[in-house]
């Protein structure tokens, strides 16, 4: 059995990974889902403070409070930022750390710095004129989400402090040698930010590197198929084990 710790993207919650929970209970596998402040069930905390270490503190306080260890930490978009935090700061607790269509920052590198000049410029632009000033409305689902799911998941994705996407993350290479997995999302389209990353990930020495033929949320439009792809991430790590 294998521990799974999520860090959801943004605009998201712990509620996004429900259709992974039978998933996972079906290989034997434990799931936590922790729901950043401001967002899912833990919306009415938002404050224009919130940053992105506060996200990353919630995620670290699931790790303590719950004494979890061997975990794979897995950050999914928006949330790479904050399984990076996370993995730098507890990489004792982790056994693996997953990034799904993510950013992977490094040392000094925030959201919009890893972005275009025109993506900065239009969060900004809609922060001021949607978002209450301190607040980025959420990006629509992608276009091949079933109208069951967007119906379903899009009043439950809230705006999310600009902050978040504003703080450079700090990073003193703790997890360095932490085994780590990339998996890429191939048909998020023109202006695919991923596409970086999973081009760094195949250059990375010892990293996993894995593709789907999905858009950018894979939990929700192909559960399956990312269960299959987790799973076989597992055997690898497992026959690469060395015995005890």
């Amino acid at each position: 059995m294998a521990t799974f710790v999520i860090a959801h993207g943004a605009w998201s919650s712990g509620w996004a990974w429900k259709k992974m929970r039978p998933l996972m209970r079906e290989f034997g596998h434990a799931l936590f889902t922790p729901s950043y402040t401001g967002q899912g069930e833990r919306a009415h905390l938002a404050h224009p403070g919130i940053d992105l270490d506060t996200h990353i503190t919630d995620v670290l306080n699931v790790l303590h409070y719950e004494d979890l260890h061997d975990v794979i930490l897995l950050g999914h978009s928006y949330g790479g930022m904050v399984a990076t935090g996370v993995a730098d700061r507890a990489a004792d607790r982790l056994a693996q750390l997953v990034y799904l269509d993510a950013f992977v920052p490094r040392h000094g590198q925030s959201v919009l710095s890893l972005c275009t000049e025109e993506a900065r410029t239009r969060t900004h632009e809609a922060a001021r004129a949607k978002g209450d000033g301190w607040r980025i409305p959420a990006n629509p689902m992608p276009p091949d989400t079933a109208r069951e799911d967007f119906d379903w998941a899009t009043p439950k994705r809230v705006m999310q402090p600009v902050k978040t996407f504003e703080q450079a993350i700090a990073i003193t290479g703790a997890a360095a040698a932490l085994p780590t997995a990339y998996i890429y999302c191939t048909r998020c389209g023109p202006g695919d930010v991923f596409r970086q990353f999973a081009e760094r990930a195949q250059s990375e020495p010892g990293w996993k590197y894995f593709e789907m033929d999905a858009s950018h949320n894979p939990h929700i439009t192909v559960p399956h198929e990312l269960m299959r792809i987790l799973q076989s991430l597992l055997a690898r790590v497992a026959h690469a084990a060395p015995a005890k």
